[in-house]
């Protein structure tokens, strides 16, 4: 699994907890200039050898930074399967584990089209998000209310590239790509009014810093975002925009929260989900 990562405290430990109990062999991680905490839970991985922990700074470049954890999966780490991750998303396998799903995989298959699925935010009481987090979006859309863009997973050959956000199929030469149900992505974007505040500031400055790119489709609600925070008015449309009431289109999907439960219960490290 790879994944660059900056200012994820709060989901990163239960992103690799999840992923590395599903089978997932290693998680090379690129952290970029995190403020939060994240670079030291990142470290205590490190140690572990769970995580192959990689320091960068400057601006956040999704594609090319991805594309060459990818390479580095393949040609240094002796990689089946490249998970392009980000720290919000959980692939969920519909039986067995992850791994056990890629195993079953056909041998001409070189990437799977994964549908991706949102969790709606719901208000802080005090519980971790991942506990009240219970909320799954009956048709999940991005933040300008289009369909929510699958996610893909490739199989390790030389060469690989990873296109920006990683919702593109790969040139042909890397085996047939394949839309599957096996595999699930959930999405867990927005975990508090502190997260999503920090995310939109940081993309947003990350957006000033390049003013000569072109408008692209992704990212631009979190353009618009950073212009509202910029105003003031931030903390007030997360309110009325973001935290998603019971009956907003939603159905209860308690996989994440339960799976998390076990899994800590069973190590007597229910305290260290807490991140």
């Amino acid at each position: 699994m790879v994944m660059p990562v900056g200012d994820e405290a709060d989901v990163i430990r239960q992103n690799l907890d999840y992923h590395l109990a599903q089978g997932v062999d290693l998680a090379i991680v690129m952290e970029n200039e995190s403020t939060d905490g994240t670079a030291e839970i990142l470290g205590e991985y490190a140690e572990r050898g769970t995580v192959r922990l990689i320091r960068r700074t400057g601006h956040y470049d999704q594609g090319p930074w991805v594309t060459e954890l990818a390479r580095l999966a393949v040609e240094e780490e002796g990689a089946d399967w490249v998970i392009p991750n980000d720290a919000d998303e959980f692939w969920w396998p519909r039986s067995g584990t992850l791994k056990e799903a890629l195993q079953g995989v056909p041998a001409s298959a070189g990437a799977l089209v994964c549908r991706r699925v949102n969790f709606a935010t719901r208000p802080e009481d005090g519980r971790e998000w991942w506990e009240r987090m219970t909320l799954r979006q009956v048709e999940s859309v991005n933040g300008m209310g289009w369909d929510l863009p699958p996610k893909v997973l490739h199989r390790a050959h030389a060469g690989i590239v990873i296109k920006k956000g990683n919702h593109r199929k790969v040139p042909p030469e890397s085996g047939e790509t394949i839309q599957t149900d096996a595999l699930e992505v959930m999405h867990f974007q927005i975990r508090s009014y502190e997260q999503f505040e920090r995310g939109v500031v940081r993309m947003g400055r990350a957006h000033e810093a390049d003013p000569d790119a072109r408008p692209r489709r992704a990212g631009r609600a979190r353009r618009r975002q950073y212009q509202l925070w910029k105003r003031g008015k931030l903390r007030s449309y997360y309110d009325d925009r973001v935290v998603a009431a019971p009956d907003s289109g939603v159905v209860e999907d308690t996989r994440l929260r339960d799976f998390l439960h076990s899994l800590y219960a069973s190590t007597e490290r229910i305290g260290s989900g807490s991140g």
